[in-house]
């Protein structure tokens, strides 16, 4: 009976779940094996019509899942257990199977062969996001909101350079997993301590051969597993995304509070209940779920980097961590993904009240601007950051908006002409180099979708 969500399947998608099924995993153990003894073949060490057979029979068609079990009942040893159960069905041929070879040479090497098929899955959903997140930054450049800091409103932004920072942030993360891959597809076949002393001498072109057989690259050196440096640098990238999902999504929570109300997530009004007791109540669920996931997947990076350290050459207190971490983290990141996709899909933005909100201070967030146009006009920055201090403070005591405060105050009357004052007062005039800003960050992240050869 399923108990964890992602067993169930509520956190998780049918894709990546697949990968990491048992069942999967035992195909993956299989083609290691059979990889190796066509290496063996190859250099003369197997008769290559016994590597034909166990070739065709290392597959879950002949190799049962629940004989493997049955097997692992009596000996207590998974692998011994895959490597008897492949035996009995290759018809006498089964002598080389596992030779000169270590249990983590099976499972290390399948490892791999699971990591490059997840992030297969989870490169595809990053480069959607990365497109719609491109797509929110052009559309919305020119639409105005309040920026904030220390959630106090600061200063005039556009929605477009909030999503084009997030843009680029997916940027950086699809680059990583793509640097990264050259440390961590790799697997191995060295035996018991790293030495290869049960291949013999032709131990290193043997693995050469049965890597390039899987499409892995061989490690370079090792003890008897492969190091974990390796697995921790992929599951602490992984980590990176998924705080960067749970950053967006708290944004998301933040606007769409009942008295900010800028954007939304989709709410299907005909089905769809947002309190059990309070009917009228409209949340932000999926964005509180992803941030939710987002703890418990920098909690996982943790475990890859106390597996780092093995004593001596190996021990064994990676391997019952590793069978939580790795199929976890990989099925929650790429759950948290559809999510963010899915959000983004159907994402609601209020610019009328963005506009709204950037009024709430009757003009007070234009200080900064104010200050700089009495600069312009001969006071010193500081002199000038006193007096708009002064007012801006007045207009907040007495409640009134702040060109009023202005206009009536003699000193800025003197410096600054009723044109001046509505110039530095309109939040479109004080955006800088924002639209620029976006435009390149989009023009950057279309020259490397088209290295990707993807459409942008």
């Amino acid at each position: 009976m399923p108990i964890l969500p992602i067993d169930t399947g509520r956190y998780a998608t049918p894709e990546m779940n697949k990968i990491f099924e048992e069942e999967a995993r035992l195909q993956k153990l299989l083609d290691v094996e059979a990889a190796l003894v066509w290496a063996l073949a190859e250099v003369g060490i197997c008769p290559r019509k016994d590597a034909e057979i166990i070739a065709k029979k290392a597959s879950t068609r002949y190799v049962k899942l629940k004989r493997v079990e049955e097997i692992e009942k009596a000996t207590n040893h998974d692998i011994m257990a895959m490597v008897n159960a492949l035996s009995e069905v290759c018809e006498g041929a089964g002598s080389y199977i596992h030779y000169g070879a270590t249990s983590s040479d099976m499972l290390d090497t399948a490892t791999a062969l699971q990591f490059k098929e997840a992030l297969t899955v989870i490169e595809a959903k990053l480069n959607r996001l990365e497109a719609q997140l491109m797509s929110f930054s052009n559309r919305y450049k020119r639409t105005i909101m309040i920026g904030r800091t220390h959630g106090q409103h600061a200063l005039p932004i556009t929605f477009g350079l909030k999503t084009a920072v997030w843009m680029r942030e997916i940027s950086r993360h699809i680059q990583r997993l793509e640097q990264c891959k050259e440390r961590v597809l790799v697997g191995k076949v060295t035996g018991a301590v790293g030495t290869q002393a049960g291949l013999g001498p032709k131990g290193l072109q043997i693995q050469k051969l049965a890597m390039k057989k899987l499409n892995l690259k061989p490690v370079e050196v090792s003890t008897q597993v492969i190091q974990r440096d390796r697995h921790a640098e992929l599951m602490l990238n992984l980590a990176l995304i998924a705080s960067s999902l749970g950053k967006f999504a708290e944004e998301i929570r933040l606007l769409q509070r009942t008295e900010v109300g800028e954007i939304s997530e989709f709410f299907d009004v005909k089905r769809q209940v947002g309190s059990s007791t309070m009917p009228h109540k409209v949340n932000p669920i999926t964005s509180e779920r992803i941030c939710g996931i987002a703890k418990l997947m920098r909690s996982l990076s943790l475990v890859a980097l106390e597996n780092i350290p093995s004593w001596h050459e190996r021990d064994l207190t990676n391997s019952s961590a590793e069978r939580f971490l790795f199929p976890c983290t990989f099925i929650l990141l790429d759950y948290m993904l559809a999510l963010m996709n899915k959000i983004f899909s159907r994402l609601k933005v209020n610019k009328e009240q963005m506009a709204e909100n950037l009024r709430a201070t009757k003009g007070r967030v234009m200080s900064e601007s104010v200050m700089l146009s009495l600069t312009r006009k001969g006071l010193t920055r500081q002199e000038a950051h006193n007096a708009v201090r002064s007012l801006a403070l007045k207009s907040l005591k007495e409640g009134k908006d702040f060109q009023e405060i202005l206009r009536k105050d003699k000193n800025a009357r003197k410096l600054l002409t009723a044109g001046d004052l509505n110039r530095a007062l309109d939040p479109r005039s004080y955006l800088g180099t924002t639209i620029k800003q976006i435009e390149a960050a989009i023009k950057q992240t279309r020259i490397e979708r088209s290295r990707r050869k993807l459409a942008s």
